[in-house]
């Protein structure tokens, strides 16, 4: 191996080394963070280890106080409900899009894209009216309609698959006397499967982490998401971030699962789909 190629080697493996503590050192100071006492947080070190390797007080306190049970039902409920929505209305919409031949078919593409560039704290006004008038406000359905929502990256996702489903299908159903619904169920729905699962671990995930739309419009603590109960523990006379760091541990578990089971959905959805 020439002196070139052993350098070339030793940079791929010493960026890929440091990218990886980039990415971990975060998580390893919250780890011990979530360990410690608020005297050892607070006059301690950032990097220094805890006194007690097994101190689970602050894992207890964020679960009970926090309310974290009842933040993963209602996070759960909402996270259901939403995707289900999200997926029905996203494959809809992009079969819509890629078999019927109408008028004003690329406008609407571009209405679609253009909502996109609008920055949503512009539009926040308006949208809270609507909730408000809906009678939704202080609901977990408030969080729901405005997650059902569905965007241009999954219209995307669904349309890069579906081009590389043969319309000699939806032919030859036709010609059996099947109706668009009846095709859209039967047979474009489940070839679907690997374009849905992208889109549910994306859009899952964005939710699972959101705060702004639970914070603004369930303000109720019984409603309150992973998001919004982690922030109760911050008040005026200051934070308990020993408590945080165990509550923000307890919400990364449970992603980090899915994400480690399902992750070759998330590579084989995105290249199967970018070569259809």
């Amino acid at each position: 191996m020439s002196l070139t190629a052993r350098v070339a080697v030793v940079l791929k493996y010493a960026s890929l080394v440091g990218a990886s503590l980039v990415v971990l050192l975060p998580l390893l100071v919250l780890l011990m963070g979530s360990l410690k006492t608020n005297d050892e947080f607070v006059n301690g070190a950032p990097f220094e280890p805890p006194g007690n390797w097994f101190n689970l007080d602050n894992y207890v306190t964020a679960f009970t106080q926090g309310g974290m049970l009842r933040a993963f039902l209602n996070t759960s409920v909402i996270l259901a409900v939403s995707l289900v929505g999200t997926v029905l209305i996203g494959s809809m919409a992009a079969y819509a899009l890629d078999r019927f031949e109408f008028r004003l078919r690329r406008t609407i593409v571009l209405l679609f894209l253009l909502a996109t560039l609008v920055p949503g704290v512009t539009t926040q006004v308006a949208t809270f009216q609507v909730v408000e008038n809906l009678g939704l406000f202080n609901t977990r359905w408030s969080a729901i309609v405005l997650f059902l929502g569905t965007d241009i990256i999954s219209i995307y996702i669904f349309q890069q698959f579906l081009r590389g489903v043969p319309r000699e299908l939806d032919e030859s159903a036709a010609i059996e006397g099947a109706n668009h619904l009846t095709i859209y169920f039967r047979i474009i729905l489940p070839l679907l499967k690997p374009a849905i699962a992208t889109v549910v671990i994306i859009k899952g995930i964005t939710m699972y982490n959101e705060f702004y739309i639970p914070f603004l419009y369930m303000p109720d603590r019984d409603l309150g998401v992973i998001s919004t109960s982690l922030f109760r523990f911050k008040g005026p006379f200051g934070a308990q971030w020993e408590v945080i760091s165990a509550g923000v541990i307890l919400v990364i578990v449970p992603t980090l699962i899915v994400f480690l089971l399902l992750q070759r959905f998330i590579y084989n959805g995105f290249t199967s789909g970018a070569t259809k």
